[in-house]
């Protein structure tokens, strides 16, 4: 969706499906640093500032409104709303990469992946998608290794354990939550970094 250097004509706001931001390093490997669900912008910084500075990519035949740039920008000058609706999402963005930067450098790796699942299971809630237990979930055990600087062995082990526990059930394209409270605690998961009432 996005390629790191481009100047960026137009900024796309997911409609269907999954997307994820990462960072390819010279060696092959990659870091994804965010991961985004229907009706989120997907590189809103990248339409204001000009260059992408990151790869978007879909993650399972998506589908997105693209929003020209030129437009949106015009649109924020006429419009304090949509300008302050604009500042809102890069801040929660902000918000949400500081979490992912503490999950990555400090929690060890049962609770990385609980807390992942728990803030993908809060954002899905929002927009009601899933039945409260059930999710749509299409990462694959090496995007969560990515997402969360494991490696696809370790999450895998991972997995295993938190389905042992009885927290989880994960399949190919879903996700049930079997103890909120319990996935939670494991997680140390406090979900104030989302702002759910803004």
């Amino acid at each position: 969706m996005v390629r790191e250097g481009e100047r960026t004509v137009e900024c796309s706001l997911l409609l269907r499906g999954f997307a994820f931001r990462q960072k390819l390093l010279r060696n092959g490997s990659r870091q994804i640093i965010s991961i985004h669900i229907p009706t989120e912008f997907v590189d809103l910084q990248n339409g204001v500032l000009g260059t992408a500075d990151h790869n978007v990519q879909s993650l399972d035949g998506s589908e997105a409104a693209i929003v020209p740039r030129g437009p949106l920008l015009d649109l924020a000058d006429k419009s304090p709303g949509i300008r302050l609706a604009m500042w809102i999402d890069t801040l929660l963005d902000a918000s949400i990469f500081r979490e992912w930067v503490v999950n990555v450098g400090r929690r060890d790796s049962r609770a990385r992946i609980a807390h992942l699942l728990c803030e993908l299971v809060v954002r899905l809630k929002k927009i009601g998608a899933g039945d409260g237990k059930v999710f749509d979930f299409p990462l694959t055990q090496e995007q969560l290794a990515d997402a969360t600087g494991l490696t696809a062995v370790h999450t895998n082990r991972t997995l295993q354990s938190l389905r042992k526990d009885g927290l989880i059930q994960l399949t190919a394209r879903s996700l049930t939550v079997l103890d909120w409270e319990r996935l939670k605690e494991v997680a140390d998961f406090d979900e104030l970094y989302l702002h759910q009432n803004v």
